[in-house]
């Protein structure tokens, strides 16, 4: 019969280190997943809020954003083309602004432009601004919401009837709201 050799007091210490980074690691790497993924619904504003947007730094807007959101709605930032799910959003319902809750576009407006942005050719009465936009070395119309004056986007004059406008908005701007199955 062959004995086993007893391992020494290294090589055990050696294997606990080796077991305990292992742990520890998928440990940091499931928090990271969670924190990444539950963030989005933790940063959601309610319309029942009683917020003055214009009064919030930016402090309080990385609270209540994701990191894009924030990059989009308060630093004029755009997200890559073709990202964003509420480009291929097909249901009925309402976009609003993903920093204040604000209804912005209905469904019934939105079209494929194949942009790979979602676009719209009308907005809601009184629920966005605008303001020329000169950067890139070019003057665009830029649109922002009527509330908290968040980025959404930018407007052109190449959309289809019966506007002829197409406003190009960034998907990490809005969040869409369904209309309830029992809705007319």
């Amino acid at each position: 019969m062959k004995q086993r050799r007893p391992a020494d007091a290294w090589e055990t210490a050696n294997m606990i280190d080796r077991r305990t980074l292992l742990t520890a690691g998928v440990a940091v790497s499931a928090l990271m997943t969670t924190s990444k993924f539950g963030k989005a619904g933790t940063t959601m504003t309610t319309t029942t809020e009683a917020v003055d947007f214009h009064k919030l730094n930016e402090a309080d807007w990385k609270k209540r954003l994701t990191e894009e959101q924030f990059y989009v709605l308060r630093k004029h930032g755009t997200e890559r083309a073709g990202t964003s799910p509420l480009n291929y959003e097909k249901h009925k319902g309402t976009f609003a602004c993903a920093g204040c809750d604000l209804p912005l576009f209905s469904s019934d407006t939105k079209f494929e432009s194949g942009t790979g942005w979602p676009s719209f050719y009308q907005p809601l009465p009184d629920a966005v601004g605008s303001t020329t936009d000169r950067s890139f070395f070019m003057s665009r119309t830029e649109v922002h919401c009527s509330r908290c004056d968040g980025h959404l986007g930018h407007v052109f004059d190449d959309g289809p009837p019966p506007t002829g406008l197409r406003y190009c908005m960034n998907g990490a701007a809005l969040k869409f709201e369904p209309t309830s199955p029992g809705a007319a």
